[in-house]
């Protein structure tokens, strides 16, 4: 199982690409979006919102919104067997280093790909 985290607040196709080569590291991916209380970009769109886009562009095979007091509590939960990052992604925190290593999760670090200026969905 693949585990990809972000806000997804306005999906274009460079994150369409990334996801589909994160699918392809594994036989599952699980796309987990940011709780609402962390997700504090101006363009912020609610997670019930972001969830429904993203179900609906079917790239993942389930799309959770994640935990409100920690990534390393979802990743937990989860318990993947791969962690992608996005090419300006880093693990967020000390704990979920830990919960990395606890579980033997493979990081990998997904390099950049074009397609911001295209919007799949909209703002909301």
């Amino acid at each position: 199982m693949v585990f990809a985290a972000g806000c997804f607040n306005r999906v274009h196709e460079a994150h369409l690409q990334m996801l589909r080569a994160a699918r392809g590291l594994g036989d599952e991916l699980v796309v987990v979006l940011a709780h609402d209380s962390h997700n504090r970009k101006p363009n912020a769109v609610s997670a019930a919102r972001r969830k429904k886009i993203l179900e609906d562009l079917g790239v993942a095979d389930r799309v959770l919104v994640g935990r409100p007091d920690s990534f390393a509590r979802s990743l937990r939960r989860v318990r993947p067997k791969v962690l992608v990052l996005g090419y300006d992604q880093r693990l967020p925190d000390d704990e979920t280093r830990r919960a990395v290593e606890e579980l033997g999760v493979q990081v990998v670090q997904l390099p950049w790909y074009p397609g911001k200026e295209r919007t799949i969905s909209p703002r909301a």
